[in-house]
């Protein structure tokens, strides 16, 4: 289970499950009923996308300096609540659903897609490299051969295929109401 960083209107992968459109406007010209068919989004969601006079100093960077000040502001943005929560909810959702973003911007390195890879990553994203497969993974070929000898060598390690448990969820983070049964 992954999430992918993609530009829209590209070729969908196998398993990409569900596109979402964080951009600020629909694709120009092409009917509502045609952008999933056409793979443009299956759901537009405009909440993580650049606000208008962002997106505009992005569109006008030409140079490091000017990146650097667009990339200052939508990060920015996306410290809001709404845009923050749902960072953290994609973060979430990428451990059990595969599910791609995207922006229709040629040049990712050049498009605030390559800034929500960042963020997703730094909530904790499971994400898919370029190829397709989970970033940070290895293959399994090139694991390190597991311990060899007593009981002691097994006992600290964990296997290649095991995961630590999950973090338990803080207590001042539930219901604003109270505690849920």
């Amino acid at each position: 289970m992954t999430v992918r960083i993609v530009r829209l209107g590209s070729p969908r992968a196998a398993g990409e499950g569900l596109r979402v459109g964080t951009v600020r406007r629909p694709p120009r010209g092409v009917p509502a009923a045609r952008f999933a068919s056409e793979d443009w989004y299956d759901v537009w969601y405009p909440v993580l996308a650049p606000s208008v006079p962002v997106m505009k100093l992005a569109k006008g960077a030409r140079s490091d300096r000017a990146w650097a000040a667009f990339a200052r502001r939508y990060r920015a943005e996306m410290a809001e609540p709404a845009a923050s929560r749902s960072l953290d909810l994609l973060a979430a959702l990428s451990h059990g659903a595969d599910f791609s973003v995207g922006c229709y911007c040629e040049d990712e390195a050049r498009c605030h897609r390559s800034l929500l890879r960042e963020l997703l990553a730094a909530r904790g994203a499971k994400l898919a490299g370029r190829r397709g497969r989970p970033e940070g993974r290895r293959r399994l070929s090139r694991l390190p051969a597991p311990p060899t000898g007593g009981p002691s060598a097994t006992s600290t390690t964990r296997s290649a295929g095991s995961r630590p448990s999950p973090r338990r969820a803080r207590s001042d983070r539930g219901c604003s109401r109270g505690s849920l049964p």
